[in-house]
């Protein structure tokens, strides 16, 4: 009876205080209806920055491969090449301060994003329901994963999912548009007359990481269970729908072939999240991942494992074994 009461108690302390929270939040996002959720309110902390305390980028400016002198040649970089456009190139060290970049490719609207406390980068198709969506931050994790939010309902969207968690479009999901993170070297080499983003115009130490050494240690504001295996929580993950691969298993080959996937890794990529300058970070290589059968490429993450093991309690641990 003793438990039993301790634990009713307990229970309606946490629900008072997520009730709090959210009654606080109505102060700095009056437009978000709190009342329509998918998470438990408690799983939700502050990152530090308010909303858009880190900046979303609106109108990404572009030049030639050619014409770029800073990047250094194991930088990592984001590609989207879309059919019958020309490649674009999205920097990590301008994604690291800025964390989502809505650009516009031909006719598809798209959001570049990349949270670099799971190491997750995903790009979106911004376009649901009729209507095209502005990505911003809002300065919330939950699971240590960036929370975005759309200006036009002020919704919030949880990045490593691509679907809304709170507001007018809870349960709503974006589609996901085949991107990959690889070293600034193969992307020009392969497409020497394709465009990258230029530096935007904010006051930030571009190139810099200010999470020095964090991909060597433990995960920041996450308090969930680590990945089963014996897997550490910072170890890179290939991550396809419900299905997760370690890097692990590329020691031993540079092409597995499973589930119906090509997954092939390439050395000389740069981590982000290592060294004080990402160009100067360890060589972690890079993931593509392709359909078995027609080549396409397939929309997928490289994420930390905890990430994975956070949204994906019941996902499938590709070990090989």
């Amino acid at each position: 009876m003793i438990r039993f009461i301790t634990t009713l108690i307990a229970g309606l302390f946490l629900a008072t205080a997520a009730f709090a929270q959210s009654d606080f939040w109505k102060y700095e996002w009056p437009n978000t209806d709190f009342s329509i959720k998918s998470i438990d309110y408690k799983d939700i902390m502050s990152g530090g920055p308010g909303k858009d305390g880190i900046p979303a980028v609106m109108a990404p400016r572009f030049h030639s491969v050619n014409n770029e002198r800073d990047l250094g040649n194991k930088e990592p970089v984001m590609t989207v090449e879309l059919a019958g456009q020309v490649p674009r190139a999205y920097p990590i060290r301008y994604l690291m301060w800025h964390e989502i970049i809505n650009d516009v490719i031909g006719e598809m609207p798209i959001a570049v994003t990349f949270c670099p406390l799971c190491n997750s980068g995903i790009t979106f198709d911004r376009r649901i329901q009729g209507r095209t969506l502005t990505l911003g931050v809002t300065g919330k994790l939950r699971y240590s994963d960036m929370i975005m939010y759309d200006h036009e309902t002020e919704s919030w969207w949880q990045q490593f999912m691509g679907v809304g968690i709170v507001g007018e479009l809870t349960g709503v999901r974006l589609k996901t548009v085949p991107s990959w993170t690889e070293s600034w070297g193969d992307y020009k080499a392969r497409n020497p007359d394709a465009m990258v983003m230029r530096e935007p115009d904010y006051n930030r130490r571009y190139g810099s990481n200010p999470y020095a050494g964090y991909d060597t240690g433990r995960p920041f504001l996450y308090k969930g269970e680590d990945p089963p295996h014996g897997i550490h929580p910072l170890a890179r993950v290939v991550v396809v729908g419900r299905r997760a691969w370690p890097l692990e298993r590329f020691k031993h080959t540079q092409v597995i072939n499973e589930a119906g996937l090509r997954i092939s890794w390439k050395a000389g990529t740069a981590s982000a999240l290592d060294s004080r300058k990402i160009s100067q970070g360890r060589d972690v290589g890079s993931i593509r991942v392709r359909d078995a059968k027609t080549g396409k490429d397939i929309a997928h993450d490289v994420a930390f494992a905890f990430s994975f093991h956070a949204f994906h309690p019941k996902g499938k641990w590709m070990l090989g074994d």
